[in-house]
């Protein structure tokens, strides 16, 4: 947003009008030993010309590279419509919408996005966003608890992502909540249904089930959920909304489908932006509606007849009192959301499935070029979306540090979180590759491997 600097004869102005000598009347509560004074160690100011060059030669020291890595942060292609329609100001300066009222725009953007996500997972209705992917799974997780009523056991297998994993546990885990890790199995890469579907683990609220996994690997989903059912236990989808474009989405997983659906909403349109800004997305069934965490956008009408929409089903701690609260944490990413909405406008049903082809294509090639050099070959025997995770001949590290030399972020490092994967590589390619960049990609660790 463009900035507009006030003239001292409009400040003059302004104060005057309020009856304040100075800008200093205006914070004369705080006690003056607090106060700091002149800032001396400031530079004298710069023209919006210097500061221009100044930045751009600062963002060059970074670099700029080829990037493969994934692991939950995708990089597509956006529209340049998607952010010029966001960073209006209707949009860019409105904050939650507590004045329904008065804030009917926002209000039907939200309650579009809410359609269009009901839409994409094939679940009966949508929240307004969350806070993250991570934050949104531990959402579901209380929510399953909440529903269940019986059990406080979360059933998590090792496939999905690690920080995902990490973020749960440090919510739930002083809520008395018991959080089961499942194993997976080493040759398919896929939660070990066969080993862990013979264990007694009592009673259980929800199993959570990745598609794809943090491989990139795709699960049994609809044996996965039948089989949570079988327990009397909710099942919870963590999905990529890309993926979903071609993929069966978990309202339609096994004979019922799945009770929940959560994941991260960065690949419909969110830069990649040194880890943030995120959003998360979550749906459920009907039944559960009442137990979903953040705001519910409806459309209603009024007493003369005229469409209007309201916020409905906003059982937060703003609202209520805190120990009823659906959740105390469920932060929602309105200029996300709004980005989102508008990609996926843009983008359309086949626009979307066009680009989550395209990206299964490029990840496809390059795995087939990289499998080609001697050493190199697939971890896992499963189907894939996206990405997927090779086995190296050499230190994961020391192969990634010596194709950055070359400008390429080559993958995700799997050691740190499955060191019994070995050299382990998790590679990625979107839409945006070429074929030139996947033909030099290959040709970068031809080299770097020797």
């Amino acid at each position: 947003m463009p900035f507009i600097p006030h003239t001292e004869e409009d400040i003059a102005e302004m104060l005057a009008s309020i009856g304040a000598k100075s800008i200093e009347d205006l914070f004369d509560e705080i006690p003056k030993e607090l106060v700091s004074g002149e800032l001396t160690g400031i530079p004298p100011s710069l023209s919006e010309l210097e500061i221009t060059r100044l930045m751009m030669e600062r963002a060059t020291k970074d670099g700029f590279y080829q990037s493969y890595i994934g692991a939950g942060a995708y990089e597509h292609h956006i529209p340049a419509a998607v952010w010029q329609i966001t960073t209006r100001g209707e949009f860019y300066s409105s904050y939650t919408p507590y004045q329904a009222e008065a804030s009917q725009g926002t209000l039907q953007l939200l309650y579009e996005y809410q359609s269009m996500m009901a839409s994409l997972t094939g679940m009966d209705v949508s929240n307004a966003s969350m806070y993250d992917g991570a934050t949104a799974l531990a959402e579901a997780a209380l929510m399953a608890v909440r529903s269940h009523k019986t059990s406080r056991k979360i059933l998590i297998p090792k496939t999905v992502h690690p920080v995902y994993r990490q973020v749960v546990r440090a919510i739930v885990s002083n809520q008395k909540i018991e959080v089961v890790e499942l194993p997976y199995d080493a040759k398919t890469g896929q939660a070990d249904l066969a080993t862990f579907g013979k264990l007694d683990f009592g009673d259980f609220a929800a199993l959570v089930i990745p598609q794809p996994n943090f491989f990139g690997v795709l699960e049994q989903v609809h044996e996965l959920t039948d089989w949570a059912h079988s327990k009397n236990a909710f099942a919870i989808g963590v999905v990529n909304p890309t993926a979903l474009a071609i993929l069966t989405p978990p309202g339609e997983w096994g004979s019922k489908g799945a009770d929940i659906a959560v994941g991260e909403g960065q690949p419909l349109g969110i830069p990649l932006s040194s880890g943030g800004p995120y959003f998360g997305f979550m749906a459920c069934k009907n039944d559960l509606v009442r137990q979903m965490p953040g705001r519910i956008i409806g459309r209603t009408t009024d007493l003369d007849g005229k469409e209007g929409f309201v916020l409905t089903l906003q059982a937060r701690e703003q609202h209520i009192r805190r120990s009823k609260a659906t959740s105390n944490i469920c932060t929602n990413q309105g200029l996300m959301v709004t980005a989102a909405t508008i990609y996926m406008s843009l983008t359309g049903p086949e626009g979307l499935r066009r680009i989550a082809a395209q990206s299964h294509a490029n990840t496809l090639d390059l795995i087939e070029q990289l499998e080609k050099i001697s050493g190199v070959k697939k971890t896992f025997s499963s189907p894939a979306f996206h990405e997927t995770a090779l086995t190296l001949p050499k230190s994961t590290a020391d192969v990634l540090t010596k194709l950055k030399q070359q400008g390429i972020l080559g993958g995700f490092d799997l050691k740190n979180h499955y060191p019994e994967l070995g050299n382990a590589l998790l590679v990625c390619a979107t839409e945006t590759k070429t074929a030139n960049d996947l033909q030099n990609y290959a040709n970068a660790m031809k080299q770097v491997l020797g």
